[in-house]
């Protein structure tokens, strides 16, 4: 009864879009307003990318060349977070403008959305006019839900959130298995090879709150509060498809996906809202800056151990806080906060009043070359603003004099 009542709801929201998209048309854009969509200036970009094979829980992909053979390429993701798209159309517009900006000049083979992305009013509807998007632009894309986008545990509406935006062709997000905890833990494999396996990408629902129905069966304490923490039954999953996936391929590396971060990202940093942030010297930092804790959940359930014990996953990536944007390896590990994209949420300038040329807004890229080695770099939102373009330009020019 629960699918056809979803089906049924997600039919109708695609015919209000369509009759929708009539109107903005005729109007020449001016209404109405919310078809963010059809407002963005994109391009179709070509891919390389095929799916080889699929599952219920898992997407395997590669790219190929013009002779139908699977290349041994580098394999380029950009990842982003916390767009927070709601109810301003400039804003809305802004955001995904500079997103499509980034998409189109790195021109990517994957695209990951890390939670907390659509969040407005007509939630379902805006996620179905972000898969069309996403369709326009041409690429393959995955998402996890983040604290924010659906405040059900394992509901019907945070399962409509995600059949909204599944059915589209460039979309990998699963489901994952009933038994989980929430909706989204799924896995993409990257062929670098027929039988080579070049990276395998673990997504999990972070959840939201701590519930006390977990409480007893978690060994949380009763009296802990906060974020919610990855569940016992998805860290066996991690496990069982690690061992599942090394017994077809061999030794294999993986990273991992999710919205709050593990309690592991505490150890980079110390001190406090009022006295400021500075990294620790329990790990290594490669780039980035920390101007809030880390909101991750008071209660560590064991994912980071599981990812020592299995010996695969090299990095963990996260959103969540959004004026941290740091990469630091601990115990081996990479734990990378993903740059946000939001203009409707919090950031530097609430924090430390920054001036919008100078805000860490923007996507984080990932180079991954065929042995499963990996490359990290930063992409920013200001590179497209007026100001910072016309001064890149006239760099470029007294470059070439030179």
């Amino acid at each position: 009864m629960h699918s056809f009542i979803a089906k049924f709801r997600i039919t109708l929201n695609k015919i209000g879009l369509a009759i929708g998209s009539v109107f903005y048309r005729i109007t020449f854009g001016m209404f109405p307003a919310s078809m963010f969509y059809m407002s963005v200036d994109s391009g179709h970009l070509r891919t390389d990318v095929r799916i080889v094979e699929e599952d219920e829980n898992s997407v395997t992909i590669a790219k190929y060349n013009k002779y139908g053979v699977i290349k041994p390429d580098s394999f380029k993701i950009l990842a982003t977070t916390d767009i927070h798209l709601g109810n301003d159309p400039k804003l809305r517009k802004k955001a995904l403008q500079m997103l499509a900006n980034h998409i189109c000049q790195a021109r990517p083979d994957l695209v990951i959305f890390t939670g907390d992305i659509i969040l407005s009013r007509f939630q379902q509807v805006d996620a179905i006019q972000f898969a069309k998007l996403m369709e326009k632009i041409g690429i393959y894309w995955t998402i996890v839900y983040g604290n924010h986008e659906a405040r059900e545990d394992k509901g019907f509406f945070k399962r409509l959130l995600l059949e909204g935006v599944s059915g589209y062709p460039h979309c990998l997000v699963k489901a994952g298995p009933e038994e989980l905890f929430g909706y989204g833990n799924h896995i993409i494999n990257i062929l670098s090879g027929e039988d080579t396996l070049a990276q395998s990408l673990f997504f999990f629902d972070s959840g939201r709150d701590i519930l006390d129905k977990y409480r007893e069966s978690h060994g949380v304490p009763a009296d802990m509060q906060g974020y919610d923490f990855l569940k016992k039954d998805q860290i066996d999953w991690y496990k069982q498809n690690v061992l599942s996936l090394r017994e077809k391929y061999g030794e294999f590396k993986s990273m991992m996906f999710m919205h709050i971060p593990l309690p592991e990202y505490e150890n980079a940093i110390e001190g406090s809202d009022e006295e400021g942030w500075k990294f620790t010297d329990k790990c290594k930092i490669l780039y980035g800056s920390a101007y809030e804790s880390v909101g991750c959940s008071p209660f560590n359930s064991g994912m980071f151990a599981a990812i020592k014990e299995m010996g695969s996953t090299q990095a963990v990536f996260c959103g969540h806080d959004h004026v941290n944007d740091f990469c630091a390896l601990y115990d081996g590990v990479y734990l990378v906060y993903v740059q946000p994209g939001g203009y409707e949420t919090y950031g530097m300038e609430e924090k430390q009043g920054w001036e919008e040329t100078r805000r860490p807004l923007g996507v984080t890229v990932i180079k991954i070359e065929p042995d499963g080695e990996f490359f990290l770099a930063q992409r920013f939102n200001s590179m497209y603003l007026k100001e910072n373009y016309e001064k890149a330009q006239a760099e470029k020019q007294q470059k070439k004099k030179k």
